[in-house]
């Protein structure tokens, strides 16, 4: 199974069930300052849990950083 995150193919033996499993594997403990689309829609962290993951889905990540 294979998912597009930003931009860049990354293939799972099993897919995370929704984007908050995904993000769970990606950021571990980090939910703060991170934005997520998926197949180019803008997803609020309150729907995380209920967006489900197909095979081939586009995320696109974008964390905060600190720095000037």
């Amino acid at each position: 199974m294979e998912l597009i995150i930003n931009h860049t193919p990354k293939t799972f033996d099993a897919l995370p069930e929704n984007l908050e499993a995904l993000l769970a594997i990606e950021f571990p403990g980090k939910r703060k300052g991170i934005a997520v689309a998926l197949n180019n829609r803008i997803i609020p962290l309150s729907a995380w849990a209920e967006t489900f993951l197909k095979d081939k889905d586009s995320v696109l990540i974008i964390t905060a950083t600190q720095g000037g």
